[in-house]
């Protein structure tokens, strides 16, 4: 009897794992290409949904249309903030949220009935979406917004808004060409296995870690002060400083077999201007950007060559975007993005958006971060104050995430922007290799 019971706990214990895996599978997206065309029901609502009087269009009940693949797309109308919304909402797990893959919504004046935009969800994102706006009589303008960032803003194409309203998507996209960054809608989840091996094997080794103010392990493999090179006493750890250390380490210590000397991370990699303080708060106001640049330099010199052990080589000074959505105060306005600033990094607004299009443009790295930020009166000076390690990716069911580890534990993005207002974010990229042992 016991022998029947544990035989078909097993059975179904394992067509539960299948069935969940199935599920996860089935809610995972397809490739934007493979998005199946809704054309012809745009063209059919037109009159009805599309351009008619907007009092009218409101009163339309909401239907549901089968597509002739697979899937379903539910038609409805919604009015908020004086405007009214057309939303052809693909199917997802049971609902319609109007984000789903495939997704697309037309917005005009709910008094005029002027046509403000399409958007078009081509991954299940609320935050990612290819936007359309009227240009005139004849042409049309073409966004791509990526987490608040406008990747392309304003790309002057010869189709007529209204037009645009029944194309095809792909019809649309092919008269863009290579300006449209499909990539970014696309990602491989595949690209990303040494770096979900290196996140659980760094989460295994934390819980024996503590913090410790100003505390490392030297290249001997003992914890001691990064300012004397002393050995720690009791309750010894390592602070955000040797915790970065503490990973470049576990990283190259299978490679060459040791770890890292504390002293030349300590150097002045980046140059000293003669107006610069060099002390502030009893520690020189640049330790956090030149510890992280030596650590990269380092790796890139292990893992990929010492040709590429330069700050030039390992530094992100990426200007992929240049204006970023702000919804602050009840809102939407668009602010120009200062992008890269030499020695400082990102202003920390557009951190997330940023690592986004790191992790599809460099799917096999992480980065050291140097938070940053100007204090004291005038003359103010810039402070890096804090590093960490932030690891983006794109999980097993092609969602995007962002990693912290910092101080010896694994904290949250949204944690880590909340502790750092207004703050710059300097960033310095790690190759990712299999093997990890701190």
């Amino acid at each position: 009897m016991t022998r029947y019971i544990v035989k078909y706990t097993i059975k179904w214990l394992f067509l539960g794992i299948l069935l969940f895996s199935f599920r996860q599978l089935y809610a995972s997206d397809l490739p934007s290409r493979a998005i199946e065309d809704d054309s012809f029901l745009r063209t059919a609502i037109k009159d009805a949904w599309l351009t008619g009087n907007p009092s009218n269009v409101l009163k339309n009940l909401p239907f549901i249309r089968n597509l002739p693949g697979s899937g379903a797309i539910q038609v409805r109308a919604e009015a908020r903030n004086n405007e009214i919304s057309v939303i052809l909402a693909r199917e997802r797990n049971g609902s319609y949220p109007g984000w789903a893959q495939g997704s697309w919504i037309y917005t005009r004046n709910l008094n005029t009935g002027e046509p403000l935009r399409i958007r078009i969800f081509l991954r299940s994102d609320p935050q990612m979406y290819v936007q359309l706006r009227p240009l005139g009589n004849d042409k049309s303008l073409f966004d791509v917004v990526l987490y608040e960032a406008y990747i392309v803003r304003g790309l002057p194409i010869g189709i007529p808004f209204d037009r645009v309203l029944t194309m095809p998507m792909e019809e649309i996209f092919s008269t863009i060409e290579n300006r449209f960054p499909r990539r970014y809608f696309d990602p491989d989840p595949r690209l990303y296995r040494n770096i979900n091996s290196l996140v659980t094997k760094i989460r295994a080794s934390l819980p024996p870690l503590l913090f410790a103010d100003d505390g490392a392990i030297d290249e001997t493999g003992s914890y001691v002060l990064i300012e004397t090179l002393q050995k720690q006493g009791r309750n010894a750890g390592l602070n955000c400083s040797g915790f970065t250390k503490w990973v470049v380490d576990g990283m190259l210590k299978p490679v060459t077999g040791k770890r890292l000397a504390i002293a030349p991370l300590k150097s002045h990699i980046t140059p000293r201007t003669s107006s610069m303080a060099e002390v502030y708060n009893e520690r020189d106001s640049l330790f956090g950007l030149d510890w992280t640049r030596n650590l990269a330099v380092e790796a890139a010199k292990v893992l990929r060559s010492p040709a590429f052990a330069t700050i030039e080589n390992v530094e992100i000074r990426d200007e992929i975007f240049s204006a970023l959505i702000d919804r602050s105060g009840g809102s939407t306005a668009i602010k120009n993005f200062s992008g890269f600033q030499i020695n400082s990094g990102y202003s920390i607004e557009g951190l997330r958006p940023l690592l986004y299009t790191l992790a599809i443009n460099e799917p096999g790295n992480i980065y050291l971060a140097s938070v940053n930020r100007e204090r004291g009166s005038a003359p103010r000076q810039r402070q890096h104050y804090h590093v960490a390690v932030l690891v983006p990716y794109i999980n097993q069911y092609g969602n995007f995430q962002i990693l912290v580890f910092e101080s010896a534990e694994e904290t949250t993005f949204a944690g880590f922007i909340r502790r750092h207002p207004n703050g710059m974010v300097n960033l310095v990229r790690i190759p990712v290799e299999g093997e990890f042992d701190p």
